[in-house]
């Protein structure tokens, strides 16, 4: 029930407490047993007090590190691939309007000899 309702706080104050952690799917802090208060997570402990309400915890976390570094993807496609994928990107950027992006993709499969140079 309470993965489902994904609560800013969560107050687990029951017996063997830690044995339910493991459980929690969608929480933005949960406060373990009978002597942690959401008040210390708040001001003292040192975990979150950056957290999403509204349910959004189901989706997101509360603010950390990571939330402050950088990722960067990177993605090295090989002929191959090109050929399994390139017809249908060049759908959809035809689809929306996108030409240049169309057209680096039919140049690269142009000069692979995968479409013909009068290719519409």
């Amino acid at each position: 029930m309470s993965n489902q309702y994904a609560p800013e706080h969560l107050i687990l104050q029951i017996a063997n407490a830690n044995d339910y952690v493991k459980l929690v799917d969608n929480a933005g802090s949960v406060f373990v047993g009978a002597y942690t208060p959401e008040s210390c997570g708040d001001y003292s402990s040192g975990t979150n007090h950056t957290l999403p309400t509204y349910g959004y915890a189901r989706q997101y976390s509360g603010a950390n590190t990571a939330t402050f570094q950088k990722f960067i993807t990177a993605q090295n496609i090989t002929p191959e691939g090109l050929e399994n994928i390139g017809r249908a990107v060049m759908c959809v950027a035809k689809k929306e309007g996108l030409d240049g992006h169309r057209n680096a993709v039919k140049i690269r499969m142009s000069k692979l000899g995968l479409i013909p140079k009068d290719f519409q």
